[in-house]
């Protein structure tokens, strides 16, 4: 009986370091990769600041497209944008028009 009760006591010595190191690992492995771990953090903050840049792009985009449209009302025609996208629309030249073919296909 003194045996098993030693061999016990023994048993819970080493148990329990061992359950708090595991414990310990398990954490800090998920601390770091887990799905909202360090490194998903990291990934997180490169998708945002990508995003970021392609949002200003759009905006700056967004902007010209705008300015360009503002020229297109009655009130503020403006007569060479009006050709411009009537020959691109229509496919047209004038007879003293220089035309370049792009053959980039």
């Amino acid at each position: 009986m003194a045996k098993h009760v030693k061999f016990s006591s023994r048993m819970r010595a080493v148990f329990a370091p061992l359950m708090a190191v595991a414990l310990i690992s398990y954490f800090s492995y998920h601390f770091v990769n887990g799905n909202r771990g360090l490194l998903a953090y990291r990934d997180l903050r490169v998708a945002i600041a990508q995003a970021e840049l392609i949002k200003a792009d759009t905006d700056a985009e967004r902007t010209t497209l705008e300015r360009r449209v503002s020229l297109l009302r009655p009130e503020s025609l403006d007569l060479d944008l009006v050709e411009e996208r009537a020959r691109i629309i229509l496919d047209l030249a004038s007879p003293g028009d220089i035309v370049l073919f792009n053959n980039t296909l």
